[in-house]
């Protein structure tokens, strides 16, 4: 009995760990972050990625009620950033400062170490933020997050995800330690479990639509159509994924912590793209 409570107090901790590594969300606990409760804890991202989109969801529901879609857009984005603490976006603008300064690979992991943001940094970031509000705005001008607009609460879950695919699928660049090197002992193992979360949580997603859906008397999601979205998420994130890290790799010789946050920002962003045109064609 205190074997099994301690497991579950073991995977408590993990979870609980994901959720204050990935969102600003108050959760008053202290966790003792070892090695171990770091590479537990990435089982656990898609879930805390789940509830990023509900809130996302719920939030941009609320936004559209009572404002036009531009200023919802905008309010709905700074929300996203602060369920997050801009700890993703921190991470694509170093990446993008050294990727983008086209020093030696040594020089490059120097720069993305630099507090301080370079101009390219700063360029990347406003980009992502524009391409970002830009659609946010698309989906909420087109009728708010009913339709097919409320795949939007997916697509955090499957950003998350690929960060931890990323972390086990590519090496570590740096050679001395730095936050990214924790997480040096995820296996296999982690990310399979990782994945099933990250099936689960879109399934619960696409199932507790469905219900909403019948309740108002809209057409139901069919199987084959909750399938097809599971699928389309899963591959567009794996295709999208492996050529970002493959390149930024290259680059570096690996990833670190910072190119996990630039690849989980472009990623929502591209998928973000892909809810977008998906929604367009469905108006």
């Amino acid at each position: 009995m205190h074997t099994t409570r301690t497991v579950l107090l073991d995977w408590l901790r993990a979870c609980i760990a994901a959720f204050q590594f990935l969102t600003r969300l108050p959760i008053p606990v202290q966790i003792d972050y070892t090695n171990r409760v770091f590479q537990r804890s990435v089982i656990f991202y898609p879930l805390a990625g789940f509830v990023i989109g509900l809130l996302l969801l719920l939030a941009g529901e609320g936004v559209s009620l009572v404002l036009p879609a531009m200023p919802a857009a905008v309010l709905l984005l700074g929300f996203w950033i602060v369920l997050t603490g801009g700890l993703h976006l921190d991470g694509l603008m170093d990446t993008a400062d050294g990727i983008l300064s086209h020093r030696p690979r040594e020089q490059m992991l120097e720069i993305m170490k630099d507090s301080r943001v370079g101009a390219m940094g700063v360029i990347v970031c406003v980009i992502q933020l524009l391409l970002k509000f830009s659609l946010l705005y698309t989906l909420l001008d087109t009728g708010g997050m009913g339709g097919v607009c409320f795949l939007l609460a997916v697509v955090p879950i499957w950003s998350r995800w690929f960060m931890v695919a990323a972390i086990h699928g590519w090496p570590y660049a740096r050679r001395d330690s730095g936050l990214g090197s924790f997480f040096r002992g995820v296996t296999k193992w982690h990310v399979t479990l990782s994945s099933l979360v990250a099936l689960f949580t879109t399934t619960l997603f696409i199932t507790i639509f469905s219900v909403w859906q019948a309740d108002s008397g809209v057409t139901l999601i069919s199987f084959t159509n909750g399938l097809a979205i599971i699928f389309s998420f899963a591959i567009g994130t794996i295709l999208i994924g492996w050529i970002l890290a493959t390149y930024i790799s290259r680059k570096l010789g690996g990833l670190t912590g910072d190119t996990y946050g630039a690849l989980n920002e472009l990623i929502e962003t591209l998928l973000l793209l892909g809810v977008t045109i998906f929604s367009a064609s469905h108006m």
